[in-house]
């Protein structure tokens, strides 16, 4: 007698409550991980030149203060998703993507800045009008562009999946209706007497 194979069982697609914690979780460390690119990158050097045999310098914060400010804004925006939830978890979720468009923006009009170093030139100097020489740029720019957009993607990960991450909120919002006091649970005189004499309606369900 042949033996019949059991049926393979399918495993079980991830339930919602699943799926919305691991795109928070995602988004989260997209959020973490943008920001912490844009503002190290800031702190990098983007330009550099020489003048009178000086070498000058300039960071990206010294060109542009755009992209860290906006980084900021984007991270602290993200933390507060846990604090909203409807309409206004959508409204954080459009701020974090314009922050992290407009981080990406500002990183790449900086990355071929020369007027930074020109100025830190004439800084040295104590002259105006002075240019500075062998003007060199970094790939930093280009980190915090990249920040910038992963930013970006965290804020359309929020609109897109937000609607279904927890909240924080929920638990501390205040009870809508008040327990009854437990009706009388005899069915004799005795216990209707009881309740009656206790100020308790036996009759109420």
């Amino acid at each position: 007698m042949t033996a019949v194979p059991a049926p393979r069982t399918e495993p079980a697609p991830p339930s919602r409550t699943t799926a919305d914690r691991r795109s928070l979780a995602v988004m989260l460390l997209l959020t973490v991980l943008g920001a912490v690119l844009v503002l190290w990158a800031v702190g990098r050097t983007w330009a550099s030149g020489t003048v009178s045999g000086l070498d000058v310098t300039a960071s990206g914060s010294d060109i542009t203060g755009a992209p860290g400010a906006l980084a900021l804004v984007g991270l602290a925006s993200a933390v507060a998703v846990f604090a909203v939830r409807g309409a206004g978890r959508r409204v954080l979720g459009v701020l974090v993507l314009l922050a992290g468009l407009g981080t990406a923006a500002a990183a790449g009009l900086g990355a071929g800045d020369s007027a930074t170093v020109d100025a830190g030139a004439a800084k040295k100097l104590g002259l105006t009008g002075v240019a500075a020489e062998q003007v060199g740029h970094t790939a930093w720019p280009w980190v915090a562009l990249l920040g910038g957009l992963l930013l970006a993607a965290a804020g359309l990960l929020t609109l897109l999946r937000g609607a279904g991450w927890p909240s924080m909120g929920a638990r501390y919002d205040a009870p809508t209706t008040k327990r009854r006091p437990a009706a009388a649970t005899g069915n004799t005189p005795a216990d209707l007497w009881k309740a009656l004499d206790r100020g308790e309606d036996p009759t109420a369900g």
